[in-house]
């Protein structure tokens, strides 16, 4: 019988097949062909971004979609641009994370503990996913979360993370309205009992970094707190 570990693999081999939003493919694979000066002749992943980490992580992190040059070129999420950079060096400061860096695939970065995806896994233009794109990708997230049931804490990195969460609540039932649960940098709450916390940071993106809305001392502090609420005795899981 296949563990839930084992489906996750198989689900995230399914994920980087997939070619259901015509948009997507496009995008993604033309910044393959175009790509950066800097990355000139680096062979582009162009693919759908699967989640990474630790499948047994009780930190569940959601961002927002692959980055044109970071994810959609390492082929790795958070890897190879800025806002990975932020993101993984945080994660090394609360002890979720082998090294501060993400360079590549290969690079060796490990995390403990934690597990990284996204709402949306392919690479959308302007960074700004259609809602009938998040609609369609939402399957995997709602077959992950199912797969990972021994979550305790989800850090959703932006509005769009928190609503993707909430609305797989919403389609299971286990929510009637995403209404009382407003975003905003620091917010917690739990909206289903027994069930993970869910803390909202601003996403590590370069617009927020570039203009300290989202500092480095904001970011470390969240998952400061997701270990500290980690380290409490009581077990919250995903009802699968």
């Amino acid at each position: 019988m296949k563990t839930p570990t084992t489906k996750l693999t198989v689900l995230n081999d399914q994920l980087v097949s997939c070619r259901l939003c015509p948009r997507l493919v496009s995008h993604r694979e033309a910044i393959g062909e175009i790509q950066r000066r800097a990355y000139r002749g680096e062979q582009y992943w162009s693919k759908p971004v699967p989640g990474f980490g630790d499948p047994k992580g009780r930190l569940l992190i959601l961002g927002l979609a692959p980055g044109a040059h970071g994810a959609n070129r390492t082929g790795r999420i958070f890897t190879g641009d800025r806002s990975g950079e932020f993101l993984y060096r945080a994660l090394h400061q609360a002890g979720f994370a082998n090294q501060p860096h993400s360079i590549s695939r290969k690079d060796g970065l490990q995390l403990f503990d934690a597990y990284i995806t996204s709402p949306v896994h392919c690479v959308p233009p302007d960074n700004k996913p259609l809602r009938e794109e998040i609609l369609t990708c939402r399957p995997y997230l709602s077959r992950e979360l199912a797969l990972m049931p021994q979550v305790r804490v989800i850090v959703v990195l932006g509005r769009i993370a928190l609503d993707s969460y909430l609305s797989v609540l919403q389609d299971k039932g286990s929510i009637k309205s995403r209404a009382p649960f407003r975003f905003a940098h620091g917010a917690s709450f739990r909206p289903v009992t027994p069930g993970p916390l869910v803390l909202a940071s601003y996403h590590p993106s370069q617009q927020n970094t570039s203009t300290k809305k989202l500092t480095a001392n904001m970011l470390r502090e969240i998952f400061e707190q997701a270990r500290h609420f980690l380290a409490e005795p009581d077990v919250y899981s995903i009802s699968a």
